[in-house]
């Protein structure tokens, strides 16, 4: 499976977008306009070993919301993604099994490479 989790307004994922080779062989699925289910989040998890990993707290509303001053289980995390697209760690890019979390350098990089 070929997938990619993104958020279509957002300008990181749309230049990350471009450097995938070949992207009309993955399913896009932008995370506003078609929300993330607890199966689908479910199976990120497995792959990226927590919910911790998946979750994003550049996102403004971990600020806005008090969450920065609390101590958060992986009930939370899972909770929160599920609630609010913007907790995702964008974009979430799934290969054949491997899974690339985020926009860093070196995971894009990776990304590019496993989807050559």
């Amino acid at each position: 499976m070929k997938k990619i989790y993104h958020l279509s307004t957002c300008t990181t994922c749309q230049r990350i977008l471009k450097e995938i080779p070949r992207l009309e062989r993955f399913v896009l699925q932008d995370i506003k306009t078609e929300p993330i289910i607890p199966k689908q989040l479910d199976a990120m998890r497995e792959l990226a070993g927590s919910y911790e990993a998946l979750f994003s707290r550049r996102a403004l509303k971990f600020r806005a919301m008090g969450l920065h001053e609390k101590q958060l289980a992986e009930t939370d995390y899972r909770k929160l993604i599920l609630q609010e697209y913007t907790f995702l760690k964008r974009p979430v890019i799934v290969i054949d099994g491997q899974q690339f979390v985020g926009n860093a350098k070196t995971v894009v990089a990776a990304a590019v490479a496993a989807a050559g």
